[in-house]
């Protein structure tokens, strides 16, 4: 059986004062998560404000039990690796 898996997180980025610098804190982000986690990921929401974001990353796997457990290192990974960064909330869906 084939599960698709979604982590969507809402995200507080303090200290950004432009759309700009926003940009420049979000795009290592999104790329050390497909580095590290090999997940799609990309801003989905809230493009134009400068302090907060909605990033969606997304796997496909053939266990539920394993794509938890893998977007729940990256909800991790979040929290220990970017201290500027606040997590507002979060979800994960499957399909």
């Amino acid at each position: 059986m084939m599960v698709y898996a979604v982590l969507i997180l809402d995200l507080r980025l303090s200290g950004c004062r432009s759309l700009k610098e926003k940009r420049g804190n979000i795009r290592p982000i999104l790329n050390r998560l497909h580095k590290e986690f090999n997940v799609s990921s990309a801003e989905i929401e809230k493009n134009d404000c400068w302090n907060e974001s909605v990033i969606a990353c997304g796997l496909i796997t053939n266990e539920k039990k394993a794509a938890d457990a893998q977007l729940n290192q990256i909800l991790h990974f979040m929290e220990n690796h970017w201290r500027n960064i606040d997590i507002i909330n979060y979800s994960i869906t499957y399909l």
